[in-house]
């Protein structure tokens, strides 16, 4: 009897061992078996930036001495920096700082092919980050007149660009759901999962950004200057707008 009950027990084992075994590949096939649908979209949006980063340069030399050089640059920093302070808001996340500062000696060759000493040069190179977009002009100005001698760059940007970035991304990825399930079930099937998504944000500048920082008293003498076009209080700055692409690539499971 002992021997009849163990063997029913062991084929009772080997039989649901069996039935996991078989069930197990069953699933496998039909993983392997589904089918998939891939589909891109994108969603954009223009924006007004809220921020701009002006890049300027304070460059002064001399002829025979690197200290008296220097000497002027500080001197003439300051008046910038301290000018510049006064303009901006520290409190909604503004800041001047020095983004690179060289002092060195310039050589040329002269006829003779020798390298000989030109003169001493310094320069201090200033970010201006501030959110009073409509006082560009001025600083640039300012600065100007307080002796920073040329305009590397300005840039526009938004200080909220992220949460614009994830609004975009929500609305390509509705729209990318909303296709596959018109395909799918057009082709008599329908969505179980996503296998995989890939995504991205970009942004461009729709309008070109534009700023001047001649004014017309320095055109020279012999320059023709309309009289009859009053001269802007400030150098005019024109923004523009900023174009955010938010692209969505994914691939789903259909059964």
């Amino acid at each position: 009897m002992k021997k009849i009950l163990l063997a029913s027990l062991i084929a009772g084992t080997i039989a649901v061992g069996s039935q996991i075994s078989t069930v197990y590949a069953d699933t496998t096939t039909t993983q392997q078996q589904r089918g998939t649908i891939s589909v891109s979209t994108n969603a954009n949006a223009d924006v007004t930036p809220d921020t701009v980063e002006i890049s300027l340069a304070i460059k002064t030399n001399d002829s025979k001495s690197l200290q008296k050089a220097t000497s002027e640059n500080k001197l003439i920093s300051d008046k910038v920096y301290g000018a510049l302070k006064n303009m901006i808001n520290t409190q909604n996340g503004d800041y001047i700082k020095t983004a690179n500062y060289n002092a060195r000696p310039v050589y040329v060759y002269n006829s003779n092919n020798k390298r000989v000493l030109d003169k001493y040069e310094a320069s201090n190179n200033i970010i201006v980050h501030t959110k009073n977009i409509d006082k560009a002009g001025n600083m640039i100005d300012k600065a100007l007149e307080l002796g920073a001698t040329d305009v590397n760059s300005i840039n526009f940007s938004l200080s909220n660009y992220d949460n614009k970035c994830n609004s975009l991304l929500e609305e390509a990825a509705k729209k990318a759901k909303t296709r596959v399930d018109i395909v799918a079930k057009s082709s008599g099937t329908y969505v179980t999962g996503v296998k995989n998504i890939n995504m991205n944000c970009s942004e461009n500048s729709v309008n070109r950004i534009q700023y001047r920082v001649m004014k017309s008293a320095a055109l020279g003498a012999n320059a023709m200057v309309d009289e009859a076009v009053p001269e802007p209080t400030a150098t005019p700055i024109q923004s523009g707008s900023i174009k955010i692409y938010a692209n969505l690539s994914a691939e789903y499971f259909i059964k």
